[in-house]
């Protein structure tokens, strides 16, 4: 930030972030820096990977 002191002021009013969410907004900003083509290949291979885990959680035997 470039306002040293209003990044010091949110600091200490919320606290530090936690690794979770500062990890979140780093992959947030590497999606939004993709083409549009890629961020659909990205999404498609998440909904792939959720479906793929949803079957394999649930056999049918």
């Amino acid at each position: 930030m470039k306002n040293l002191n209003f990044a010091a002021e949110l600091h200490l009013k919320l606290g530090a972030p936690a690794n979770g969410t500062v990890e979140s907004l780093r992959l947030l900003r590497a999606f939004l820096k993709l083409a549009p083509r890629q961020r659909f290949e990205v999404i498609k291979l998440v909904e792939d990977l959720v479906t793929d885990e949803t079957i394999l959680e649930h056999p049918l035997s």
